[in-house]
């Protein structure tokens, strides 16, 4: 395969051999003893996060280029040791600067809001703001330091289910009309995707069969991972896991609240979807194996990859000239790794270095969901870009809770220009079945999972274990919630739980969802508004870190902390669905 399809790694090191003298370099540079006990003067502060950074970005490349080789081919045991050296580096980095956060917490208001208000310290005037908001949960320095030097074991159970779900799975041959098919996740989707009903069952079957094969294990290491989380909360003295993934991100519980509460109250919506589709589809009974199928058949955009991210490029163009070059420019750079291989981890991510140009890693299929991917990645790989080109190291990277909202409007916006581009009645009532879908799978599928996911950390919480029964009792119960009478949920969607990656970083699904009813506002803003809103827009994605995510938000026009904007991303999914049912 060409090279121009593989992502140029070689621009962070050119070889394992540099990445080691890197990585035995940084070694020697861990020892922060001299600033203990003086973050009280404002110019040790100042040196002691100058060399934190320091170490900082010499890690953040190590820690990049050990995951994005070991992605490459899970596989190989050369990157696994690579993985498990800066897992070990990082603990006892996190470790030797424990006592920095804990010092701070100790030092008076008065001292931490002079600090805030020093223009000298001006890239660390949030850092300090947080520090005031959480500081009763901030413990003593040895304990800080043994929870940090906790982390390298209790980071274990999302590697093993990465191991398990990429080198171990039993996905066996599908034998068919004569023909051998090999199971991969990404022949799963495509085949999902697919008009042969008949196959679709089959794979379905023996896709969970596979899940199902290891439930015993999966189970054991999502308890963990779970377990870990209260843990965690509990040490730090918060009143829920949920409340610590909430409060570390400075994003208000209302927010939460506002997701689960409003899509509860939409669900009649998604079960009137599910019956149209069913309808659309001529099924008598329709099937989880069922639900990912195009309802216009023929329609779908089966697209090279050259194709598909030229496309890209000119559905995004209401952002502008520069934000399209800049495109073209990841594309031409090598930013992508585009196709699947052996031992390459599923899915897709985009991961950011500050100190270079963001990373993409596909699978890439002919489908119309695989062409929304590249948008949706290269939005997350823009923002990253913009945040790392603006703020300093210290602001650069964004929270989590904002990370899902560049990456949809790319979506949104993709989806709109092919909608009014589209003279095929057809095709644009494929579109518009995509954007119901859209918004399905990343609005109201999310939330599900986020359900799920507070389901398994509340009963840890109450004392109860959780094991394989009923976990996955639970996930057919909420499937069947979600879903609705017109989708028959039987025993294998049960196990879907188990095969979902971002379980093993909780709580972050539910983003998703409210990245999506942000970009829904964020995309009809700059679609309407035009200038004054596209340049809104880049003062969100060069905002990084720099303030509370909910409030940076803002700045693009979106509130979270009020329903207006969750109300409003079902009335699109409501408009939709009566213009595609009109059609």
């Amino acid at each position: 395969m060409s090279n121009k399809y593989k992502w140029a790694v070689e621009e962070i090191f050119a070889d394992v051999n540099e990445w080691n003298i890197e990585f035995d370099k940084v070694t020697k540079m861990l020892d922060f003893d001299e600033y203990k006990g003086k973050l009280n003067d404002a110019e040790a502060f100042l040196s002691c996060m100058k060399e934190q950074e320091k170490v900082g970005r010499i890690f953040d490349r190590l820690s990049v280029y050990a995951m994005m080789k070991h992605d490459e081919n899970t596989k190989d045991a050369l990157y696994d040791s690579l993985v498990s050296k800066i897992t070990s580096l990082a603990a006892l980095f996190s470790a030797n600067t424990a006592f920095i956060l804990p010092e701070l917490t100790a030092l008076e208001d008065s001292v931490l809001k002079s600090f805030i208000s020093n223009p000298a310290l001006s890239e660390y005037d949030y850092m300090l703001k947080s520090i005031l908001k959480e500081k009763e949960h901030v413990l003593s320095e040895n304990e800080e330091r043994l929870l940090a030097l906790s982390s390298e074991a209790m980071s274990s159970f999302r590697d093993i289910f990465t191991k398990i779900d990429n080198a171990d799975l039993p996905l066996k041959e599908i034998e068919y009309n004569g023909e051998k098919i090999a199971l991969s996740h990404g022949t799963y989707g495509v085949i999902m995707h697919g008009e042969d009903r008949a196959l679709r069952e089959l794979t379905f079957k023996e896709y969970y069969g596979a899940y199902k094969s290891l439930l015993n294990t999966i189970s054991a290491t999502y308890y963990g991972n779970v377990k870990k989380g209260v843990f965690y909360a509990k040490a730090k003295k918060y009143p829920s896991a949920l409340d610590k993934a909430l409060m570390g991100e400075d994003v208000p519980r209302v927010v939460y609240d506002n997701l689960i509460s409003t899509v509860t109250d939409a669900l009649p919506l998604l079960h009137k979807y599910m019956e149209e589709k069913k309808n659309a589809l001529n099924l008598q009974d329709m099937y989880m194996y069922d639900v990912y199928v195009p309802t216009v058949p023929g329609a779908e955009m089966k697209l090279s990859y050259d194709d598909a991210y030229d496309l890209v490029v000119k559905g995004l163009a209401p952002l502008g000239k520069d934000y399209q070059d800049l495109l073209v420019k990841a594309k031409d750079e090598r930013w992508l790794d585009v196709y699947e291989s052996d031992g390459k981890r599923s899915g897709a991510y985009s991961v950011a270095v500050f100190d270079t140009h963001p990373y993409v890693l596909l699978n890439y299929q002919k489908t119309t969901h695989d062409i929304f991917t590249i948008a949706h990645e290269m939005g997350h790989s823009i923002h990253s870009y913009f945040s790392n080109k603006t703020q300093p190291y210290a602001k650069a990277d964004y929270r989590i809770f904002v990370a899902e909202v560049a990456s949809t409007v790319n979506e949104v916006l993709l989806v709109r220009y092919l909608l009014a581009t589209s003279k095929d009645k057809k095709l644009k009532k494929y579109l518009l079945s995509y954007l119901l879908e859209m918004i399905r799978t990343t609005l109201f599928r999310q939330t599900q999972f986020a359900e799920f996911e507070q389901f398994a950390h509340e009963t840890v919480e109450k004392g109860e274990p959780l094991t394989k029964d009923n976990l996955s009792a639970k996930y057919l119960e909420l499937n069947k919630k979600y879903y609705g009478p017109a989708v028959i949920s039987d025993g294998d969607i049960q196990y879907e739980w188990a095969r979902i990656p971002h379980f093993y970083r909780a709580f972050y699904v539910y983003k998703y969802s409210t990245g999506i009813i942000s970009a829904l506002a964020i995309a009809d803003r700059i679609l309407t508004e035009g200038k004054v809103a596209v340049e809104d827009y880049f003062k969100f994605l060069s905002s990084g870190g720099s303030d509370s995510p909910v409030e940076l938000l803002k700045i693009a026009g979106v509130d979270l902390t009020e329903k207006k904007p969750f109300i409003s991303a079902f009335k699109v999914f409501e408009d939709t669905l009566n213009e595609f049912i009109d059609l």
